[in-house]
């Protein structure tokens, strides 16, 4: 199967934001997304952005049932680890299920860390539910390795008021 994949422009932000529903879907979590195009624009596209992404494109002649010739998209940014040093984390990997297997997704996946490896970056990291056997099945036939399994590492997240609290926190300069 003929696509393409390259990194994104602001006018694809509208199919970035219907790729992450339907991402959000198959994760049992659509009430969770509350971001929009207009902040993916701000946030991706401002002088120093806060995201890359890359997007898998279809010529006309595959495109989708739906009528969708942008198929699939890659959200990551770098972070840093102070035993690694600069290291990418892909936020968000997803193929619409009508043209999964066809080599996409591995194509969206080799690409960021391509990308990483252009930045010196000395690993790739991302999070994958638990019951999303697919995905982690796909990422660990790629190499990957489950840190929870073999390092005992979690991942935590502070949001909405007990980031708040958190935040309320901070010494007064």
């Amino acid at each position: 199967m003929d696509f393409t994949i390259r990194p994104s422009k602001p006018e694809d932000c509208k199919d970035i934001t219907r790729l992450i529903m339907e991402l959000a879907e198959y994760e049992k979590m659509p009430d969770q997304v509350k971001i929009s195009h207009e902040e993916l624009k701000r946030d991706g596209f401002c002088q120093n952005p806060f995201y890359q992404c890359l997007i898998a494109e279809v010529p006309e002649r595959h495109k989708t049932k739906d009528g969708h010739v942008k198929v699939g998209f890659a959200l990551f940014f770098y972070t840093y680890s102070t035993w690694k040093g600069r290291c990418v984390y892909l936020e968000d990997l997803y193929v619409m299920p009508e043209l999964r297997g066809k080599g996409i997704g591995k194509a969206l996946m080799s690409s960021v860390a391509k990308v990483g490896k252009e930045q010196h970056c000395a690993r790739m990291q991302l999070a994958v539910l638990d019951w999303n056997t697919p995905s982690m099945d796909f990422y660990m036939a790629k190499g990957a390795q489950d840190l929870t399994q073999s390092e005992g590492w979690h991942f935590l997240r502070f949001d909405g008021a007990a980031l708040d609290k958190l935040a309320e926190e901070a010494p007064k300069n």
